[in-house]
């Protein structure tokens, strides 16, 4: 007896050594801010390792990756904003948390130390690091000999030739200044100046000390960009758009456009300006970079319009006004990024492949385009290199991962810091083409459970993304948040579920309007639909089990999931609301200041009638509810509130909260237990029936 029992106990001890957690699941290095020097022979980004975030650098000609920073431990300190200098010796990174309406700057992990922005300096020549002071968004002068830099939105400057002298205030004005950039011989600083209903484009005089805002008018005038020479200063014009509700339809507005400024003359006209209709509203998040407009060495300019219902881009002479057409297809360009190659743009973009990203480059000289990257896979973030190009990439079972291209041949980046315990086997989504009953088309990708057999029936789980200007894709996202939510996708496969990801209208990657549906968001809420008609199509498939669905999602997933319980009693099991929106006209005022419900009697209405809280009486099934409670997007009081409510209806509650995590959660250690307690609940429920 005691023979035959031995064969079996070995099993058993064997199995914790092979099963996956959920952290094993996050466990790869997510990698961020690939930038590449001037001189094009080396570059940096940031790896948050389990929450331990520093800064990594690899040089020519063999690319070997340093670690060149040593910030230990998951505390919560975001790095950004790396930055070389003119002369490829010196590397700028900011380091620190943004602040809440209060002035405090996150902390999840209570260090006991200031976390606000301060900018660092690296020496790549000896290594030392040295604090610069408070402040973000550094821009090197052209000289190299010192930087500009914000501190809540006022410009100082600093001396790098003085580092221990404090910075000082470069000029005084009025508004909240942004988007700095430096003319080529770095005589003028241009920049923006946002004062709520409009803005102005302003240039400071470094030699003079004298500030002037050349053009003013009633719209928002920004993105200021220079020509090669100096001498003309191209920047938009977009007019202001009154008491537009957030998270509700646009398509048409009052036409933008692009406004170029004669430098000696200090005056400027209009070169082009968008046609009434599709593509008269200036996205300001779609090219998701800070750039708007592109110089061409022959004096053209480039600039994303949405004129097919893309996002895509087109070149206009100034010479005699001709406009092209650059990109067409179907799909949008997500990311510009210029390169040291002066004749061309590298572009992240979903033409070709809607479901996925790849890198193609604009020859600014032919206007004629090259894809550079392999299909199938994901790819974007591309800096120019000598001899190549680096650029982060995934697939349905590699996170994002540093790359390099040289003289035509791949390989990862820092291959030695990927870790060992990450998943070897996962599932490949499959695409799925959904429609809802009002008719509108939407699309998900499913992952079949670890050793799937069509006879059983599993449980599903239905995920929400965020924003809702977000888009999954057929892989581990490029975002670190949607990462995170893929690889929660991939453990409940392993797990025995059907995980079906969702992008549902609203979201972006499918064109204005998709994005852009008429009812959506605080509306009507008509991305419900589409969250009813995935629980429909699981609902139908032999291998699912109808009674055991249950959606989960954060942000704006979490207000779907919200929805999906209380609009839908008995469809659904269970849910998970991370960090939701319950009541628009309480959360609306976060991103529009303006916006007081009483004041705005229809849109209040409308608004409460988009919102889950409306129809809350409905709600009958258990739900655990996820939050930070330094969320500077979604209002703590929102989990508040909904929990209250649903407690005195009986609906059992369950609850996880981070205390001063903000709602990008900063700490490794709160995604894994944010996680671990979802996929606990959710499984919990499911063998409960």
């Amino acid at each position: 007896m005691k023979k035959a029992l031995l064969p079996f106990l070995l099993i058993l001890l064997c199995i914790p050594a092979f099963a996956q957690s959920i952290s094993d699941y996050l466990s790869a290095p997510f990698p961020t801010g690939l930038v590449a020097s001037p001189d094009g022979n080396s570059i940096a980004w940031v790896f948050n390792d389990k929450g331990e975030r520093n800064v990594f650098f690899a040089k020519s000609p063999d690319y070997t990756a340093k670690k060149i920073t040593d910030y230990p431990g998951d505390n919560g300190v975001g790095i950004a904003q790396l930055t070389f200098s003119p002369d490829s010796k010196t590397l700028l990174f900011v380091r620190g948390n943004s602040r809440n309406p209060a002035g405090q700057p996150a902390n999840p992990a209570q260090l006991q130390e200031n976390t606000d922005f301060k900018i660092h300096s690296i020496n790549l020549e000896t290594g030392k690091i040295q604090l610069l002071g408070p402040g973000s968004s550094p821009v090197f002068h052209p000289n190299g000999e010192k930087i500009v830099y914000l501190i809540g939105g006022t410009v100082y400057s600093k001396d790098l030739n003085e580092p221990e002298k404090d910075g000082k205030q470069l000029f005084i004005a009025r508004g909240s200044i942004s988007q700095l950039s430096f003319s080529p011989e770095g005589k003028l600083l241009a920049f923006m100046s946002g004062r709520t209903d409009h803005s102005f484009v302003g240039l400071y005089d470094l030699e003079k000390n004298t500030l002037n805002y050349p053009e003013t008018s009633l719209d928002h005038d920004s993105y200021p960009a220079w020509s090669a020479d100096g001498k003309q200063l191209a920047y938009l014009r977009v007019p202001n758009i009154k008491n537009l509700l957030p998270f509700t339809s646009i398509k048409e507005a009052n036409p933008w456009s692009i406004r170029v400024l004669d430098i000696q003359t200090m005056k400027a006209k209009e070169v082009w300006k968008a046609d009434p209709g599709k593509g008269s509203v200036m996205v300001d998040d779609i090219p998701a970079v800070g750039q708007r407009v592109w110089w061409t060495p022959g004096g053209d300019l480039v600039f994303p319009w949405e004129k097919t219902g893309f996002m895509q881009l087109y070149s206009v002479s100034l010479k005699d006004g001709s406009v092209k057409h650059l990109t067409p297809g179907t799909g949008f360009v997500e990311l510009v990024q210029t390169s040291f190659v002066k004749n061309e743009l590298l572009l992240t973009t979903n033409i070709g492949d809607i479901e996925r990203r790849n890198i193609v480059r604009l020859d600014l000289n032919t206007f004629q385009t090259e894809l550079l990257t392999s299909p199938k896979s994901i790819e974007w973030a591309p800096v120019r290199i000598e001899n190549g190009m680096a650029f982060l990439s995934s697939n349905f079972d590699k996170p994002a991962w540093p790359m390099i291209e040289l003289y035509g041949s791949q390989k990862m980046l820092a291959e030695d810091f990927f870790p060992s315990n990450f998943p070897k086997t996962l599932s490949n989504p499959e695409q799925v083409n959904l429609t809802a009953k009002d008719g509108f088309k939407s699309f998900a990708q499913v992952l079949l459970p670890a050793d799937y057999d069509p006879n059983k029936k599993y449980p599903a789980v239905i995920f929400l993304h965020g924003g809702s200007r977000r888009q999954m894709l057929m892989g581990f996202n490029y975002s670190q948040y949607y990462s995170n939510a893929y690889g929660m996708q991939q453990y409940f496969a392993a797990k025995g579920y059907i995980a079906l990801t969702l992008n549902y209208r609203s979201g972006i990657g499918y064109g204005i309007d998709f994005r852009e549906e008429e009812n959506y968001g605080a509306g009507g809420a008509s991305e419900v639909q589409d969250v009813m008609a995935a629980a429909d199509y699981l609902a139908a498939r032999s291998d699912v089990d109808a009674s055991k669905i249950v959606p989960w999602g954060g942000s704006y997933g979490g207000f779907l999931t919200a929805h999906a319980l209380s609009q839908a009693p008995g469809k659904f099991l269970t849910g998970v609301d991370i960090h939701g929106v319950h009541n628009w006209n309480n959360d609306i005022p976060v991103f529009a200041s303006w916006y007081e419900p009483e004041k705005f009697p229809e849109m209040a209405e409308l608004a409460f009638k988009s919102s889950p809280m409306n129809h809350v009486k409905n709600w009958k099934e258990p739900v655990l509810m996820i939050h930070g409670d330094d969320d500077r997007n979604v209002l703590f009081s929102e989990s508040v509130e909904l929990a209250e409510v649903l407690r005195k209806q009986g609906v059992h509650v369950e609850q996880l909260v981070f205390p001063d995590e903000i709602h990008m959660f900063l700490l490794q250690r709160n995604w894994v237990a944010a996680f671990e307690a979802t996929f606990r609940f959710i499984n919990d429920q499911v063998h409960k029936k």
